[in-house]
């Protein structure tokens, strides 16, 4: 008789204790490289390229989409883990990603066309690199699941991402004073990202695995049966949907009214980005402490409530003085934080309701269904502002309304989520 996609998963036996010790450490080797790539090809440096190409708002909006659209492509790369090796999976995705990156590394001669082209070039390449860096992120959250522990979860996690964070505080720091003296010349900061993401291939290509290939197929409406069977899982897609909605639509935005609205300059915002990962940084290990010990639904309240009241300060800012950009940049700092916060609450609450022997169904189609709904969430802003920013006298107001508006809906966000106890996850 052929076994079920979900016992054939559980025969694999787990990993030894020094097989995911070397697991470990290949991760935490791996992932500052890697996550520079990332970010740089997904985040702010995105963002100020586009507004200094006259990108419109709505195209900001679509960028910043992207990375959470595209996690549709997940589902039929979850297919693939029954008969292809997740490390597989995990290159050539990375691979497929620096592909699509590579228009970018000529981004200093293509500045002799029309700026019209130049987005459009820019566009289609972070969309190629958003669908390759998805394709491999279909099986990094499995792998990672079968080298940790359940009581030690955030602690790991506070590791791996602060590693990372320093990295891209070195990156931007670099980037910062390249910007200074070279004002609109962003081909290099992609360029040393690129080489950044080659370097993980090497590191990656090693990492040991729990196997999940199986004679049978995995099929994607077994995993959305455990949606719609699992209130606790419900009730957790709920919030973190939410809140990741509300980030991929406010920061963007904020990057746009500082450069666009307010007159703060590139090697600004890039101080402004700094700040972003030093908050990160200076908080991750402590929140892995307390979320491992006090549990996930205390953490969600007091960063989402946290958030909310940073969202707010925003509507504070309306001028390019040093005092509004000391306010900036807590601002940045904080969200930051609080968000390290509530990210690693989160990936401990989804980490404990994915089986070990079998995680890849409940994380891809977790993941799909929360950055589904949040990739909506820039572009109908973008539409917002496209709409609403020409027939205003004041621009800025608009701004202020809309960062209050999120600032509300922030602080809604942990309630789905009150359930998440030491004990009650």
């Amino acid at each position: 008789m052929i076994p079920s996609p979900i016992q054939a998963a559980e025969s694999s036996p787990p990993l030894d204790e020094a097989t995911r010790a070397r697991g470990r450490r290949l991760a935490v080797t791996s992932h500052p490289a890697g996550m520079t790539f990332w970010v740089v090809n997904t985040e702010h440096l995105p963002t100020l390229l586009l507004v200094s190409l006259g990108a419109s708002e709505f195209q900001i909006g679509l960028q910043g989409a992207f990375l959470p659209a595209l996690q549709l492509l997940q589902l039929p790369t979850l297919r693939t883990i029954a008969r292809v090796r997740k490390r597989t999976i995990l290159l050539l995705g990375q691979v497929a990603a620096l592909i699509g990156a590579l228009p970018l590394l000529f981004l200093d001669p293509l500045l002799s066309f029309e700026q019209a082209t130049v987005r459009v070039i820019a566009l289609t390449s972070f969309a190629l690199v958003a669908a390759g860096l998805n394709i491999g992120n279909t099986v990094w959250f499995p792998m990672l699941r079968s080298y940790v522990e359940s009581d030690r979860i955030g602690q790991f996690f506070a590791l791996i991402r602060s590693s990372w964070h320093f990295a891209l505080i070195i990156y931007f720091l670099a980037a910062q004073q390249w910007l200074a003296y070279n004002p609109g010349r962003f081909g290099p900061l992609f360029a040393a990202a690129w080489l950044l993401g080659l370097l993980r291939v090497a590191l990656i290509a090693r990492m040991p695995e729990r196997s999940e290939r199986t004679e049978g197929k995995i099929r994607v409406r077994e995993a959305f049966a455990r949606v719609r069977t699992d209130s606790k899982l419900q009730r957790y897609l709920a919030g973190v949907t939410l809140c990741g909605a509300i980030r991929a639509s406010t920061l963007p935005f904020v990057i746009v009214m500082m450069r666009r609205e307010i007159g703060f300059s590139d090697s600004h915002i890039l101080i402004a980005t700094l700040a972003n990962y030093a908050g990160g940084l200076a908080s991750l290990y402590l929140w892995g402490r307390i979320a491992d010990r006090i549990g996930s639904a205390p953490v969600f309240r007091m960063t989402a409530l946290g958030l909310a009241g940073l969202l707010l300060l925003l509507t504070q800012i309306d001028s390019n003085s040093p005092e509004n950009l000391a306010l900036l940049l807590f601002f940045f700092f904080g969200f930051a934080a609080l968000t390290a916060g509530f990210g690693l609450a989160d990936t401990r609450v989804l980490f404990q309701l994915s089986p070990p022997e079998a995680p890849a169904r409940t994380l891809v189609i977790s993941g799909v269904i929360t950055n589904g709904l949040r990739a909506m969430a820039p572009i109908a802003v973008g539409i917002f502002f496209d709409q609403t920013l020409g027939e205003s006298e004041n621009r800025l107001e608009i701004y202020h309304g809309f960062f209050a508006g999120m600032a509300v809906l922030q602080a809604l966000s942990f309630l789905p989520l009150r359930g998440f106890t030491r004990t009650g996850s």
